[in-house]
């Protein structure tokens, strides 16, 4: 293994010592309190903002459009978020009542929205902004009392090293050649810095290693310098396939576990690790100002809870603008939710997915001997249930009123009058 010497004598160290690690990962104590912490947590807020924001056509900009890198670089001149407020976006978060933040670190186009030493393609050195929003938003975070994780992609369309190219970036205008384990080193030196500047990380959110399936992207050596400088970070990624050794948690993109609508998870099995699915409020990750296709709160709401029935976490994406500032479409919506999550968070936060799996009609969670029935399309009177064993009672979540209930055929069947029901969802309690 080549480490140049100006990665730093941490880092050389961490390096050498990980690439005689055992070949299987024994998670430390703290990452395993860690990944219990994550299960409890069941809603996040995922932040999609970097210099593409200026265009305002989605993070994906420099590749739908064939975007040279020389003609990329002049949005950053332009990408001045003087409007960002770390208290205001993580005031927010709190609102809605999510309890880890996900942002983008760097994404696809390779610009850093951190105070790196590595590249000059950041928003400190490259921008007229010259700050660090990853540092204002950890110290805040660490303030609140929110996790930050942090979202770094593999896969680097201006970085000149990423070579030879995947399956994207050909229209970037990068001359042929690179060293392909400098951009290793590169990429580990990066990840180095966000685990030793901004504090206690709640994990790292990798993606891009789609982009080249096959190449060899060392993952061992990088999963163990990450676990190395922080044992309690969790590591996911968004690489649609079964979890590697050295992964804490599974992700599934635009997507419940085990399924496959978007096309994504067309290879992935659901793992024994810790879940979380990710979607966006419209359809695009960052910032379009043409794009109106906003889900309603009703949607955001159902789609959290199937995922809590599902036994996953569900981070919440927005994407804020060049200005820095996040589109009151979304904030509407994230209150909304914390609004409705401070009345029946209870059936959410710290349960299990199950005892069954989610139905067309909705989805259970359970916490200790209570079983939380989420009914959510369903508008008949009786709701016959699969065989969860015997319970002792029903009631409503909102008002503790009785709910008949009855054993038949190996199920139950639930009755539900019309004026107790809820149009986004009735709760109803079983007690084991």
């Amino acid at each position: 293994m080549s480490v140049p010497v100006k990665l730093g004598s941490q880092l050389l160290l961490v390096l050498l010592l990980s690439s005689f690690a055992a070949a299987q990962y024994k998670p430390a104590e703290a990452n395993l309190k860690a990944r219990q912490w994550f299960q409890d947590a069941r809603f996040g807020m995922f932040i999609h903002w970097g210099v593409y924001s200026v265009r305002a056509r989605g993070e994906w900009v420099m590749e739908n459009e064939k975007i040279s890198i020389s003609e990329y670089e002049k949005f950053a001149p332009q990408f001045n978020p003087t409007q960002f407020d770390a208290a205001e976006w993580v005031s927010l978060a709190k609102r809605a009542g999510v309890n880890y933040i996900t942002i983008t670190s760097k994404h696809h186009d390779g610009f850093d929205m951190f105070a790196t030493k590595r590249s000059r393609w950041n928003i400190v050195d490259a921008t007229p902004y010259a700050q660090d929003p990853l540092a204002a938003l950890a110290e805040e975070c660490r303030k609140q009392g929110i996790k930050l994780f942090f979202y770094y992609s593999q896969l680097d369309w201006h970085h000149r090293d990423y070579f030879p190219l995947g399956l994207t970036g050909h229209a970037a205008g990068r001359p042929p050649g690179g060293d392909w384990n400098r951009y290793l080193d590169y990429m580990d030196a990066q990840l180095t810095e966000l685990l030793t500047k901004y504090g206690p990380v709640g994990g790292i959110w990798f993606d891009g290693m789609w982009d080249k399936p096959d190449a060899d992207w060392q993952l061992g050596r990088t999963y163990n310098l990450i676990h190395s400088l922080q044992p309690a970070a969790l590591i996911g990624s968004n690489h649609h396939l079964k979890p590697f050794d050295g992964e804490d948690f599974q992700m599934f993109e635009k997507d419940l576990p085990g399924l496959n609508t978007s096309g994504f998870s067309e290879k992935s099995e659901v793992g024994a690790l810790p879940l979380e699915t990710c979607d966006t409020i419209n359809d695009s990750w960052g910032f379009n100002a043409g794009d109106k296709k906003f889900k309603s709160t009703a949607q955001l709401i159902q789609y959290l809870v199937r995922a809590a029935g599902y036994d996953a976490n569900f981070l919440l994406n927005v994407g804020p603008t060049s200005s820095g500032t996040i589109p009151h479409e979304e904030v509407e919506r994230l209150e909304a939710m914390g609004s409705w999550l401070a009345k029946n968070g209870e059936t959410i936060y710290g349960t299990r997915g199950g005892p069954a799996k989610p139905r067309p009609w909705g989805a259970m969670t359970q916490k200790g001997n209570q079983i939380y029935v989420h009914i959510l399309n369903w508008s008949d009177e009786l709701l016959a249930l699969p065989d969860i064993g015997s319970v002792k009672s029903a009631r409503l979540f909102t008002n503790n009123a009785s709910i008949d209930v009855t054993s038949m055929n190996g199920g139950l069947v639930l009755r539900i009058p019309a004026a107790v029901r809820d149009p986004i969802d009735t709760i109803v309690v079983l007690q084991k």
